[in-house]
């Protein structure tokens, strides 16, 4: 006859969870969105709930070297929360030295995010994005070359066991490769960042902002320089999702960085959303990320081949790319197929700053510095 008895890991894990239980609803235990006014629910997978447990555990494996083969390099080494969850470097690096083609994108409200790479039109779910980085070796990031490695790693500590049984209670093996990837999403979907001088203005602190960054907000929202086409809404992004819309909101833009060939080619290392589609109009489309804490996500574009943001402004009030600076760039103003809303602009010097206060004043400082997201070894919990 099977033994009642409560054991000692089961005891361990009641307790841990019920240590969390302030972050949640005490009645139901369902999670509590705490959201900047005006920010909707995030999409949530529905087999994969929010609690405050699992958040805890994805916070942990977020930080934890272990996740990489030669246990050099976490999630958080290429998203670091100072950068706003990028790392400031034009190219990711990788945990064998190899370095990516692409820049490191920001979390910052990856919980909105309909796409989450650069450029892949099908990739839309964090506990499926998760393991690119994992397993991947084109190029290699993470580098894990089975789970087993990770899974023994994290079998052997005691504090990662309790966790697990406690985010997964109705798992039989709830310490596994797909809840490590569910963990760590859940934690991703909390990187809501909605308490800049912006929001406090749009919210009725008129003091919020500098006279500059009113006439930048006002430049920025206009016809005359299209940005808010594709930065646009709560999130100061066009391809978004969150519990209200029926259908996630999706885009790709050819921002006329390259014309290799004078037709609107990009290199062939990264073409772009060409590369999955293997369609011409998606030749050199990439996703255009959220704005928000973008004075801190330096340097710009895909590639990390724009270092400031008034070189960004110079970029897209030329209608493009204007100097043919190496073998693979070409006057990507030129382009015949880059977006429509690369038109071009003329700015005083005076406007070319107000813009650039603008999206400074998108900054959130409490984002930067919340210790809910901050590594808990160092957070001190």
């Amino acid at each position: 006859m099977r033994s009642s008895a409560v054991t000692p890991l089961a005891i361990a894990a009641a307790l841990l969870l019920a240590s969390l239980l302030p972050n949640c609803d005490k009645r139901t235990r369902q999670w509590q969105w705490n959201l900047p006014p005006g920010f909707p629910e995030p999409r949530v997978p529905a087999d994969n709930p929010m609690s405050a447990v699992k958040v805890d555990l994805g916070r942990r494996l977020f930080y934890d070297t272990a996740l990489s083969q030669n246990q050099t390099q976490a999630c958080a080494s290429c998203h670091q929360q100072q950068h706003a969850f990028s790392d400031g470097r034009p190219h990711a690096v990788g945990s064998t030295g190899e370095v990516h083609r692409r820049n490191t994108l920001s979390l910052t409200n990856v919980a909105y995010a309909s796409r989450l790479t650069w450029a892949n039109g099908l990739l839309d779910r964090l506990e499926d994005q998760m393991l690119v980085p994992m397993f991947g070796d084109q190029p290699i990031e993470l580098g894990l070359r089975d789970e087993k490695t990770l899974i023994d790693r994290l079998a052997a500590d005691t504090r990662y066991v309790e966790l697990f049984t406690a985010s997964f209670p109705n798992d039989a093996a709830p310490l596994s490769l797909r809840n490590v990837t569910r963990a760590i999403a859940a934690f991703e979907r909390t990187l809501i960042s909605g308490t800049s001088a912006y929001d406090r203005y749009r919210l009725g602190d008129a003091t919020a902002l500098s006279d500059t960054a009113k006439r930048g907000m006002t430049l920025f929202f206009s016809e005359r320089l299209e940005c808010f086409h594709c930065h646009g809404g709560f999130n100061f992004a066009e391809a978004v999702d969150h519990a209200r819309l029926p259908e996630p909101e999706r885009a790709f833009h050819n921002t006329g960085l390259y014309n290799v060939d004078g037709k609107g080619a990009y290199p062939a290392a990264d073409p772009g959303l060409y590369k999955l589609t293997g369609i011409p109009s998606d030749m050199g489309r990439f996703k255009a990320p959220s704005l928000r804490n973008v004075a801190v996500t330096a340097p710009y574009m895909h590639d990390g081949s724009i270092a400031t943001l008034g070189e960004v402004l110079d970029h897209y009030a030329a209608g493009g790319r204007t100097i043919d600076s190496g073998p693979n760039a070409g006057v990507g103003s030129d382009s015949p197929i880059k977006d429509k809303f690369l038109v071009g602009f003329v700015l005083t010097v005076e406007e070319r700053a107000d813009v650039i206060a603008f999206l400074e004043s998108l900054t959130d400082d409490e984002f930067l510095t919340d210790r809910r997201f901050a590594d808990p070894s160092r957070a001190g919990s």
